[in-house]
């Protein structure tokens, strides 16, 4: 069961970043070329907020179960002072529930907004700020981490 959520986990990060790569690239024209917003615009937001809700429910789920989890929460070592246990226990989780944040405020902005422009604005900035912080957390130097199989 845990290689099953690890790999989806891993896997739909590529979704994520797919979609917040699209989301970006289409907020920033429709900013810049006054576009309406419309229904696939909409959807697109929405996909790419549901993905990160459901990557981050997988990643709860793994956050109870991994080995990271026993020994952050039951082992003798200190999750501060191993730079791995802190990364997996502390950091990777905060950073991508505040991406998360910044995204779903996004997407409720982008909703509320009066205008066409002022929706692809809001979902530019917020969702910009949202790839940021994911990028940032993403073990890159780890290539195993990045093409599960």
């Amino acid at each position: 069961m845990y290689t099953i959520i690890l790999y989806t986990h891993s896997w739909l990060r590529w979704v994520v970043l797919i979609l917040a790569l699209v989301n970006i690239y289409k907020s920033f024209v429709g900013f810049r070329g006054a576009l309406p917003y419309g229904k696939s615009e909409k959807s697109l937001a929405a996909s790419f907020v549901g993905t990160l809700h459901l990557t981050f429910v997988l990643g709860l789920i793994l956050y109870f179960i991994s080995p990271y989890a026993y020994q952050a929460f039951g082992g003798s070592e200190s999750v501060m002072k191993n730079p791995t246990l802190r990364f997996w226990a502390v950091e990777h989780a905060f950073v991508m529930i505040l991406a998360i944040a910044a995204a779903s405020i996004g997407n409720a902005k982008a909703k509320r907004a009066a205008t066409d422009p002022e929706k692809f604005k809001a979902q530019l900035i917020f969702f910009s700020i949202a790839l940021i912080l994911i990028l940032s957390r993403i073990p890159w130097g780890e290539a195993g981490r990045l093409f599960r199989f």
